[in-house]
This record gives structure tokens, sequence and C-alpha cells, in this order.
């Protein structure tokens, strides 16, 4: 699907039943994908911590939203520029 640089990637609770090292080589994909390769990537998760890469979280409860939020912090972000410094 990447292969066809889509402007959008959908992504369907992409890190479940993944132990904690893939999900994180996962979720840092992504943040790649969207960061350096300006693809829309629209995640599915019942896991705070993955959605802690997103720069925009919205939440639903019973099918309505509960909270739409900007993350100013994104996991991907620090991880990556403290990647770039050498550490």
């Amino acid at each position: 699907a990447i292969v066809t640089q889509p402007a959008v990637l959908l992504a369907d609770e992409p890190t479940g039943n993944l132990d904690t090292q893939r999900s994180q080589e996962i979720m840092e994909l992504l943040w790649s994908l969207n960061h350096d390769q300006g693809i829309t990537v629209l995640m599915v998760t019942h896991e705070p911590d993955m959605a802690a890469y997103a720069r925009r979280i919205v939440r639903f409860v019973d099918g309505v939203v509960e909270s739409d939020t900007r993350n100013p912090h994104p996991v991907g972000a620090h991880h990556s520029a403290f990647q770039a410094q050498g550490h």
C-alpha cells in the first residue's frame, strides 16, 4: 500500500498482539511516513501509549466523540530527534 504513495494511510490496531519492541518499531515507521513523506496516518488503537505518537487524538465513547485534542509533544517527534542527536 505504501508503494503507491498514498495521501492517507489507514491503520486499524497496527500494534495489536505485538510485543513492546515491535510495537515501537511500527509506530516509528508510521511516524516517519507522516513526518518524512507527508502521508496522513489515521490510526485506531485502544493503547494510550501508542496514541501518544499522534499529533491529534480523537477519543470516542459509545460511538460519540468524547474529546478531540492536539498532542503538543508526540512521542515519535521526541524519539526521532533524540536518535538524530546520536543518543
